[in-house]
């Protein structure tokens, strides 16, 4: 082979090694920043935002093949792609963890990408001029701080530091309301007298960014607090009627719309604190499409359909077990979303009655009705209560006792309490009807049937199916005012649902199957209590008038008997009370108060269903409160069977000596 050839073969070897570098090359620069172009607008928050948006889109895009990595990188490098595309799609989803690894990315990129440093940081939030800082921008900075110290009850050390949960008069209002304002907010900032580190401005821009990026706008902070619930768009004025609006009274509207003095849909957002909600002047979406957007991503945790004009409304939960539901128009005049919060790690008895006069009789009172096995339910408003005193009532079950859940959106998360015990929850679906879940149940060897809320006519079948044959005793929960008013809603939902076609006959067996009503309230000021305690007492078909009758001998020479005045008899027969009702305990002048006996048929019931240091104990409350002729006797109950027995084998021979 001559030089020439050989030199020929050496430059081709040269320059396709040079374009092979220049190709490799060219890929590691998808993934490294370039240069940025420093300027006024740098450092500002939508810049920052649109570069963080380009970076993560980059990283989650990029052919990790075509850069010539070692096998041991590519791996790696493919698990991290993986962990981010997955931290980035359930951080949408309420996953607080998910969000603490974007967040941390975030950070890193900012920082040792972008060049945010001591000074240029407060470009984005004017962190050293308090003057010109937002009210919202006060509020980030408070809550920062506060969270770095008490975590998710940062809000509520807050709120109950400077007693914000109290009414207040707004300017040019008559009537107090539950309102934080901006003013209250600026208060609290000069009092705080903050310091923060560049490490702590930079994590409060992180979470600027993150919140209009991925999270939920001006509440993603506040929906991970320890309250009862959160909601946007359920107050002020909707976008179009700002137009028409607009249209009619000329630039003027539009100024005070432009100076916030005008409340729009977008301005509100609402909190549910321990009762009261309570509104947050000092928040806002900004925008009715920051608004929309939130609406739309809050809900899609386990892909429950589209929220779309057909439908209107979605009813779902969230990662961490909020319940969320979301409406949109046509359907409601704007859109809007309401999240509740069950803390179900503090849902005990004790924590739910709090320091109430009386809590110790009322607290014994609810554990024996559940230790006894009686069918009870739970009613009362909304926001008074409800879910959460059920799940302090469930602590009390047996733990012998299969628990068995059916609910229209997963509330009660028991296992996350009792993770040894054997509880199985089932929830409806677009394909799988309710009553399927029911028939189910019936065969999974379940000892209670807990149903989270009757608030539909096939939900109140299903209660009454399962009290009735399906389970041990049954727990639900319901929004009647009255016990009347349960008997008569629970029998209108029976002939609804066309389980029965008869009035009298629906609500006998309503009556037959129920047997307490624990009946929650919520005052005015937020202060959630037990307003009464009420047992059913089902009335026997069998009255006095059956003794109105003559026994005659018939042409067959047979014996029958014949009413005087049928007409009466049967009128009288058809009018009369299916159920009696009293009350057991009752909430008077501030103080839980035990106050008529419990019948002694479910007395003596719910002591047979207790072990036996239970049934001892239940014996004392029972004596202590109703006196001793009340408690159950074994030995008589075995006594009066006895002669009951005897008494029946009599009747029949006698009825059989005059036949």
């Amino acid at each position: 082979m001559s030089v020439t050839n050989i030199l020929l073969i050496f430059i081709i070897i040269t320059i396709a090694v040079i374009i092979i570098r220049q190709y490799i090359n060219m890929k590691q620069k998808a993934e490294v920043v370039q240069e940025i172009d420093v300027d006024d607008q740098t450092y500002t928050l939508d810049k920052m935002i649109e570069y963080i948006k380009r970076r993560l889109d980059e990283i989650t895009k990029i052919n990790l093949y075509d850069i010539g990595l070692s096998e041991e990188e590519l791996i790696r490098r493919k698990n991290k792609k993986y962990e981010l595309k997955k931290a980035l799609k359930g951080c949408t989803y309420g996953d607080v963890n998910d969000k603490k690894y974007v967040k941390e990315l975030i950070y890193d990129l900012l920082s040792k990408e972008y060049g945010v440093n001591e000074i240029n940081v407060s470009k984005a939030i004017p962190f050293d001029v308090p003057s010109i800082l937002t009210p919202q921008d006060k509020f980030d900075i408070i809550l920062y701080v506060y969270k770095k110290e008490y975590g998710y009850e940062a809000l509520t050390e807050i709120i109950k530091k400077y007693d914000l949960a109290t009414l207040k008069y707004l300017e040019g209002e008559t009537k107090p309301c539950y309102v934080i304002t901006d003013e209250e907010i600026e208060e609290i900032y000069d009092k705080e007298n903050i310091v923060l580190s560049f490490a702590d401005k930079l994590s409060i821009v992180v979470q600027r960014i993150y919140q209009k990026y991925k999270g939920y706008s001006s509440i993603d902070e506040v929906r991970d607090m320890n309250i009862d619930g959160v909601s946007g768009g359920v107050s002020g004025l909707p976008e179009s009627f700002l137009s028409q609006v607009a249209q009619t009274d000329g630039g003027d509207y539009l100024t005070q719309v432009q100076e916030h003095k005008v409340q729009r849909a977008c301005d509100s957002i609402w909190i549910f604190f321990q009762g009261k909600s309570i509104r947050l002047a000092f928040l806002s979406f900004g925008t009715e499409a920051e608004l929309k957007r939130v609406c739309q991503n809050i809900y899609k945790y386990n892909n429950p359909g589209q929220l779309s004009d057909t439908n209107g409304y979605k009813i779902n939960e969230m990662k961490d077990g909020s319940r969320v539901v979301v409406v949109r128009p046509s359907m409601s005049e704007t859109w809007a979303f309401f999240v509740r919060k069950f803390d179900v790690k503090r849902a005990t008895l004790e924590q739910w009655t709090g320091e109430t006069p009386g809590k110790d009789e009322a607290i014994e009172l609810l554990k024996y009705l559940v230790k006894g096995a009686r069918i009870t339910s739970i009613t009362g408003e909304q926001g008074c209560g409800k879910t959460t005193l059920l799940m302090g009532m469930i602590e009390n079950i047996y733990e012998t006792m299969n628990l068995r859940i059916t609910e229209t959106a997963f509330e009660l998360h028991l296992r996350k309490v009792y993770p040894t015990r054997n509880i199985l929850s089932m929830r409806e679906t677009d394909t799988i009807a309710g009553q399927e879940c029911l028939d189910v149940q019936k065969k999974t060897d379940g000892a209670v049937n807990i149903i989270g809320e009757v608030a539909t006519d096939p939900v109140a079948s299903w209660m009454i199916q399962s009290a009735q044959v399906a389970s041990k005793f049954t727990l639900f929960t319901h929004h009647a005012k009255t016990f009347p008013d349960l008997v008569t809603a629970l029998r209108n939902s029976m002939l609804r649902a066309g389980v029965f076609r008869n009035e009298r006959t629906a609500e006998e067996q309503v009556v037959q199957v129920l047997n307490f009503d624990i009946h929650l309230a919520r005052d005015f000021r937020g202060k959630r209590y037990i307003e009464r305690v009420t047992e059913c007492i089902p009335v026997k078909r069998v009255d006095e008038y059956t003794d109105n009758y003559r026994k005659e001998k018939t042409l067959e020479g047979k014996f029958d008997y014949f009413f005087d005045n049928a007409t009466e008899y049967f009128r009288k027969i058809t009018d009369a009370k299916l159920f009696e009702y009293r009350n057991i305990l009752e909430y008077i002048d501030g103080e839980y108060v035990i106050t008529n006996s419990i019948t002694p048929g479910n007395i003596k019931e719910m002591r047979l269903n207790m072990d036996e240091s239970d049934a001892v104990e239940f014996d004392k409350f029972v004596e202590e409160h109703w006196g001793k002729a009340n408690v159950f006797n074994p030995t008589e109950y075995k006594n009066e069977k006895k002669r009951e027995a005897r008494g029946g084998k009599k009747l029949t021979k006698r009825l059989a000596t005059e036949q």
